[in-house]
């Protein structure tokens, strides 16, 4: 059977890995693999610190696929022979103030009722753990089951696995799809080739309204900016784990590495400016230094600045659209954490595979057609005209 996946981000890529540990031949096509969200990425595995109001089906996605990552990722380093800079040391949602620390204890409440473990301590508790936060943090929330993954050595590994099989890569764009009447059978790329297939899983992001005879989904773009820092050979490391937190009521995130280096972020906007905002670096290094003031003795290494897809409920949204055609997109977010359930779902929908796995209620919470008015019928396409 052959397969084209559209899109090398994350999930293409976890979607081609389990394609081909299903003995499935797959080509995958993207300009610039692995160069979009999943580049600025932070790769917080953390479906409890996640966890926000209103997003109830979300969660047992979310845990669902931290339960699947430790098998996934290390075969994924063991086939690449690669570290993924993985780490299981918990994570730490601090409260810049009391004021903060209120609305702390109102999300674990949210959590412990989600049915994550977590435990609420106090600041000096937590600097106990972290020497390096600020003595103003009045509080925290111990996640211990929440880890993190570096998301470059990541998708680097999975390219190189990806790269020695039958199909690979085309580093072009997806222009159309090929159609026989209403079924998917290939792909046009942007430069006149057309390549056949039996199944085509669409993982292109917000780039997905640009192929001609492909889904107009409700997509929208939600920028994000990240910052990589590296604290001096004296200071390092100047974190054991991953540290969120509320500073006026904005979230904020610091997520060490095993080599050194910090990825800061948490801005989000939906302002279209693919440029680099310098109020918005001003703010996280503001929020950033209030929780681990530390910060500022460091060197900035990398500024990036992506575009995420966002879903109107902040789903993913997984399912077919026509008999060839499947899309995987919409993961907001959470694609670095939903890597493993969005790249096996998709793999086993486009292969015809029967499996019980998923959370009860799955189908229907990613359904590409939940936005539909009798939630089945297929969304229009977008022609050539």
């Amino acid at each position: 059977m052959r397969v084209i996946v559209v899109g090398a981000g994350i999930i293409g890529l976890s979607t081609a890995w389990y394609l081909r540990r299903l003995g499935t031949e797959v080509t995958i096509i993207d300009p610039a693999p692995a160069q979009g969200a999943s580049h600025a990425a932070a790769g917080m595995l953390a479906p409890a610190a996640e966890v926000v109001w209103g997003q109830t089906p979300l969660y047992p996605l979310m845990r669902a696929s931290a339960q699947m990552y430790p098998q996934f990722s290390a075969e994924v380093a063991s086939a690449a022979g690669s570290d993924l800079g993985f780490s299981d040391a918990g994570t730490l949602v601090c409260a810049g103030d009391r004021a903060d620390l209120q609305a702390l204890r109102e999300l674990r409440d949210a959590q412990s009722r989600s049915g994550f473990a977590t435990e609420l301590i106090t600041g000096s508790a937590a600097r106990r753990v972290e020497p390096s936060l600020s003595p103003a943090v009045a509080g925290a929330v111990y996640i211990p089951g929440d880890h993190s993954i570096d998301p470059r050595r990541l998708t680097a590994a999975l390219l190189t696995v990806l790269s020695s099989h039958s199909g690979g890569f085309i580093r072009r764009r997806a222009a159309s799809l090929i159609k026989d009447g209403d079924t998917t059978v290939g792909v046009a790329l942007g430069d006149g080739r057309r390549l056949e297939a039996d199944q085509v899983i669409i993982c292109a992001c917000s780039a997905v309204s640009a192929i001609v005879g492909a889904p107009q989904l409700p997509l929208r773009e939600v920028w994000g900016d990240v910052l990589r820092l590296r604290a001096s050979a004296k200071a390092t490391p100047l974190l054991s784990r991953t540290i969120r937190g509320l500073v006026n009521g904005r979230p904020v995130y610091l997520v060490p590495r095993p080599d050194g280096e910090i990825v800061l972020g948490a801005s989000s906007r939906e302002d279209g400016l693919s440029g680099t905002p310098a109020g918005a670096i001003h703010r996280l290094l503001a929020d950033g230094q209030r929780l681990v003031p530390g910060i500022l003795d460091a060197e900035i290494t990398d500024i990036t600045t992506r575009a995420r897809p966002g879903s109107p409920d902040d789903l993913p949204m997984i399912g077919r659209i026509d008999p060839g055609c499947i899309v995987s997109t919409g993961y907001f977010r959470h694609g670095i954490l939903l890597a493993p359930f969005g790249g096996r779902l998709g793999a086993e929908l486009a292969l015809g595979v029967a499996s019980d796995w998923p959370p009860d209620g799955t189908p229907e919470s990613v359904s590409p057609h939940r936005f539909t008015t009798d939630h089945t019928s297929a969304y229009p396409m977008r022609s050539i005209s």
